[in-house]
């Protein structure tokens, strides 16, 4: 095996498997703006709530006292 062959193995799992369903959206030609880019705005909406949790997850951790380092800190 090849290194050709690899990266053409991984584009063809993209392109035959992958896309799929992005193909069958293509082929119903949604004439609004709004149904050919739902799509999108799915991944958007599932970004922004990950965005919110990771940052609130952050804010809690530096709101923490506890002390998170490992070396003495009685020195």
């Amino acid at each position: 095996m090849t290194w050709k062959g690899i990266w053409e193995g991984i584009a063809s799992l993209f392109e035959d498997v992958l896309f799929l369903p992005l193909d069958e959206l293509r082929k119903l030609e949604l004439e609004t703006w709004w149904g050919a880019n739902a799509f999108s705005w799915v991944f958007l909406l599932i970004g922004a709530a990950a965005f919110t949790y990771w940052m609130l997850k952050l804010n809690s951790f530096n709101e923490s006292t506890e002390s998170t380092y490992t070396y003495d800190e009685s020195i």
